[in-house]
């Protein structure tokens, strides 16, 4: 029975106890703990189900690559599932309930499916819910939906804080143990900032708990001793529980770190260092014998870790089975715990080693040549059945006991190196895939940036580790005495001639049961990519990842294929390293910070003056603004009217404004824009349109040249970050020796239009810099002062009207508006929203990105050839526009279109052709893109794509409508106002 050691653990306090309850049980445990130490501690050995058979299961590890002991954590609000026992520290009032069993964890209907295992391969559910097909909607889905997943989805919102902070060192070093700390002291010496984390609650890693010497001293003091230092150093960081989850391009990491008290819960962290060293240790493997999952089977290594470090034992007989020295240690700390250690079965014909001699000293008998044929007992271990390795499986004899300690290796803990790029290589010798030191990650320049160091470069000895770590800071050693170890042999299965019946009962993947027999099903049903058999079988593919099922895997599978393992290759680690809670990847974004609601400085004005809101991107603009008893569609009548009558003012900004500067900034934004820019002359703007690598338009907007170096480029509202991000994605991994940079001004300047025939009055009523023609002509800009304010005046228009588009600081945007306002007043001064906007830029056939547009249209489809520079040699998406897709003659290209009756047609709607298509359904021709009644005009406008449609001006063709007969329309140019731009120039 497992219990709590009268003495021993060196991790817990037994002068705090704490009550925690499990499943409602109430339970003692300490200040330290782990919920898996504590659960053991009170005889609590089943902690889970497997997911596909149900199996019983019990802790199996004490660290992250655990894969059975996964309990739902909380209650209501501040319920987690899939916490894993061995990383949960305890808590006064800690709530643990157990997962994927009901009606109960000792009860669990589920375990029917262990009954049928025979009907439930790898693969199974390939085979099995294909036939008959209607089945697949009402019973084969539905059940599919109902099984998948372990823990139970929180019904409730996250009440937990979350938050993220941004670090930048000159050495991370990920992992606590005796490497990481003399790699930090090593870094703290040598200068720069160093940060040290350790994903768990303790510094020193395995070193204290296997026994250590380090300087002549156990290893918990020189642990002690290298932590003060370090914490006196001005340079160095330190931080417990926090792991090292994903290693990026460039030296970025992310880092979760769990954190206790009334704040955050988590913390994320994202660092820019300029090396990372990885000192994450080595994951002990385990054997793979019929049975080897039954509770009481455990990791040799974990087995120390709850003896030594909380007092903790699984039972008073434990049986150890190994191909390695490292599981002797196993039997030195449970000897000296006082438990009986009845046998150790080595499956090495005759190994001899200085620890192996101890151990025999001290009484235990140590059978060479040995396995485990099968584990005794069905809900946990009463005993072993023993084998020879080399044969298949005979008895030689039963040997009772409470427990089975297991270790069939160690694997260095590459994840981080792996995750950019990192190569292995497989060490014969050691039985291990270890860090290939001449392909490593590698920067811009070709430099390696992550290194790894001690266990987790395949150094397991204590002198090996401290050594290995030392050089890769140029400092001495510390010193540590030199083991000598028989050397291991490679087990991956066990006896290694075991029958089918045998290799039914052999666990790989724990969580997801997978077994030897599923591995080589996998292999004979062709599935000999490595990849492929993860995926048919699902090995590797539970909550652990494979951390303790991969290797033993692609041996099995190996095997199978009559190969070597190197030649089989390595399944892909991927960022995170374990799950990450998704409220800390979401940090503050939540409610609403989700997506934080932008205004710009006259938000409140607009609202006091009856703004008709509507969402645009993330930011809220005016639809309209409405007059008592008015509505909407009378508003923007009346705001149109105004405009083009007198004077109209609008809050332009929400548009994007990107300043790029640099030698090569006329470089860069000719390869940007479809048009050239880097012939514009300072104080002038031109018109510009963004396409993707494929040819289709995705951006348009004014392009102001402030001097030689530096361009304004204005974007659409919902495009200001997009195209940010884009700019920056071609600079930094494409065009990355270019000398610009650029930066997203849109908060920092506010921006109105003044708009309309008294539209130069109203400035010059203001006083200060001369506006005329002459002096700020049409796509013209200039820097003067208006009415005391310092402005930035553009001459451009979106509406067709004499315009200025007017920009200062965002501190004096309501100022200036209400300044305009104030001068304006004489002259009609009308705010205008964004319908009316939309409408007006109609009327002039001017696009609208997200109107016009839908990821499928390419410039030339808008008539906007004539932005296309026939000059350039190259720019974004030229030679996706030269596909023959892009030249056939019945392109669906822009028109006007005007009904004959005078009605608005519907938005989207279509325009009939004849016939019908496979479908049964009217062939289209065309459809509309903007439509609108306008007050201008007087009767309904549309806009549209139609096929072949300027060479068809004056036709006549049939739109859809919702539940009423078509209606028709001509098609005409798509300029309905002022063809000849007379209003505008003015």
């Amino acid at each position: 029975m497992t219990q709590r050691l009268k003495t021993g653990g060196r991790l817990i306090d037994r002068k705090r106890p704490l009550g925690i309850r499990f499943d409602g049980r109430w339970m003692k445990a300490y200040a330290g703990d782990t919920l898996a130490s504590a659960l053991l501690a009170n005889g609590q050995l089943v902690m889970g189900r497997s997911f596909k058979y149900h199996r019983p299961r019990s802790v199996v590890a004490s660290g992250p690559e655990e894969p059975n002991a996964l309990l739902g954590i909380g209650e209501g609000a501040r319920f987690t599932p899939n916490i894993r026992a061995t990383e949960q520290p305890v808590r006064e009032g800690l709530q643990a309930h157990s997962q994927n069993a009901w009606p109960a964890l000792g009860f669990d209907i589920g375990r029917v499916n262990d009954w049928g295992a025979r009907f439930l391969p790898a693969g199974f559910y390939y085979k099995t819910f294909i036939h008959p097909r209607p089945l697949w909607k009402h019973v084969f889905e539905p059940f599919i939906r109902r099984a998948a997943g372990l823990g139970a989805a929180p019904t409730e919102a996250d009440a937990d804080r979350y938050e993220h902070r941004y670090a930048f060192c000159d050495t991370l070093i990920v992992g606590g143990g005796i490497a990481g700390l003399t790699a930090a002291l090593g870094a703290a010496q040598a200068g720069g900032r160093v940060m040290l984390v350790e994903r768990a609650g303790h510094w020193g890693g395995r070193a204290p708990v296997d026994g250590a010497v380090i300087d002549g001293r156990p290893a918990a003091d020189w642990v002690k001793d290298a932590v003060e230092t370090l914490e006196k150093s001005g340079n160095v960081t330190l931080h417990l529980r926090c792991e090292g989850s994903g290693v990026y391009d460039h030296g970025y990491v992310l880092l979760n770190e769990a954190l206790d008290g009334d704040g955050p819960r988590e913390r994320v962290w994202r660092v820019r260092a300029g090396q990372v060293i990885a000192a994450t240790g080595a994951i002990e493997r385990p054997l793979s014998f019929a049975g080897n999952d039954t509770p009481g089977v455990i990791l040799a290594g974990a087995l120390r870790d709850y003896v030594v470090n909380f007092g903790v034992s699984l039972g008073d007989r434990t049986i150890i089975v190994t191909n390695n020295d490292d599981a002797y240690r196993t039997a030195k700390v449970l000897l000296e715990a006082g438990l009986q250690v009845p046998a150790i079965l080595d499956a090495r014909d005759a190994p001899d080693s200085p620890i192996i001699r101890e151990i025999k000293a001290m009484g235990v008998n140590v059978h060479a040549g040995r396995g485990i044929a099968k584990v005794l007992g069905r809900d946990r271990v009463t005993g072993v059945a023993v084998c020879l390795q080399a044969g298949e499986g005979a008895v030689l004899q039963e040997i009772g006991c409470d427990a089975i300690a297991m270790s069939g290796g160690w694997s260095p803990a590459v994840h981080l190196y792996s995750h950019c790029g990192g190569k292995l290589w497989w060490d014969e010798a050691r039985v291990m895939f270890r860090p290939d030191p001449d392909r490593p990650p590698t920067d811009q320049d070709g430099k390696g940036f992550v290194t790894c160091i001690g266990a987790a470069s395949g150094m397991l000895t204590t002198a090996e580790v401290l050594t290995d770590a030392a050089e890769a800071f140029e400092i001495d050693a510390p010193d540590a005495e030199a083991v000598a170890e028989a050397p291991i042999e490679a087990v991956w299965m066990m006896p290694q001639g075991a029958g089918p019946k045998l290799r039914a009962k052999m666990w790989l993947d724990f969580q997801n049961d997978v077994k030897v027999s599923d591995l080589r099903l996998a292999a004979q049903e062709g599935f000999e990519s490595v990849e492929h058999a993860k995926r048919y079988t699902t090995l590797g593919m539970a909550t652990d990842q494979g951390k303790l099922s991969n290797i033993n895997g692609l041996a099995i599978l190996a095997d199978r294929l009559d190969e070597a393992i190197p030649q089989v290759g390595t399944t892909t680690f991927r960022p995170p390293y374990t799950p990450v809670t998704i409220g800390a990847l979401a940090g503050e974004a939540r409610g609403a910070l989700f997506q934080p609601l932008r205004r710009t400085p006259m938000h409140d004005w607009h609202d006091a003056h009856g703004a008709h809101w509507e969402p645009v991107g993330q930011w809220r603009r005016p639809y309209c603004y409405l007059r008592k008893g008015e509505t909407p569609a009378a508003a923007v009548a009346r705001e149109v009217r105004a405009t083009r009558d007198g004077l109209g003012l609008l809050d332009a900004s929400t548009l994007g404004k990107i300043l790029v500067r640099g030698p090569d900034a006329g470089r860069f934004l000719d390869m940007l824009y479809t048009n050239m820019m880097s012939t514009l002359k300072p104080g002038r703007c031109r018109y510009g349109l963004m396409c993707d690598e494929n040819g289709f338009l995705i951006d348009d907007g004014v392009v102001a040249r402030i001097d030689d170096q530096t361009f304004l480029c204005h974007t659409t509202t919902g495009g200001a970050d997009r195209i940010h991000g884009w700019m920056e994605d071609w600079l930094q991994c494409e065009w990355w020796d270019w000398k610009v940079h650029t930066l997203n001004l849109t908060e920092q300047f506010a921006q109105i239009a003044v708009v309309g025939p008294k539209a130069r009055a109203v400035l010059e009523t203001l006083g200060g810099m001369d506006v005329s023609a002459e002096a700020l002509p049409f796509m013209a800009w200039a820097d003067g002062t208006l009415g005391g304010f310092d402005i930035r005046a553009f001459r451009i228009s979106f509406s067709g009207e004499l315009s200025y588009e007017l920009s200062v600081p965002s501190t004096q945007g309501l100022a200036l508006w209400e300044a305009l306002h104030a001068a304006g007043a004489e002259f009609g001064a009308t705010p205008y929203g964004t319908e009316a906007l939309h409408v007006m830029r109609a009327e002039k056939g001017f696009i609208m990105i997200g109107d016009e547009t839908d990821g499928t249209v390419i410039p030339q489809d808008l008539g906007l050839d004539w932005a296309i520079s026939k000059k350039k040699d190259d720019y974004l998406g030229k030679r996706g526009q030269a596909r023959s897709e892009f030249q056939k003659p019945d392109r669906w290209k822009l028109v006007g279109l005007e009904t004959l009756d005078g009605s608005v047609l519907e938005d989207g709607a279509y325009a009939l052709a004849e016939g019908t298509n496979a479908n049964g359904q009217r062939n289209t021709q065309g459809r509309v893109t903007s439509t609108y009644h306008s007050p201008t005009l007087g009767r309904g406008i549309a806009m549209g794509l139609v096929e072949r449609g300027p060479q068809r001006m004056g036709e006549v063709i049939a739109f859809t409508r919702i539940g009423k007969d078509p209606v028709e329309a001509r098609i005409v140019s798509p300029v309905f106002y002022d063809p000849e731009g007379e209003k505008q120039n003015a």
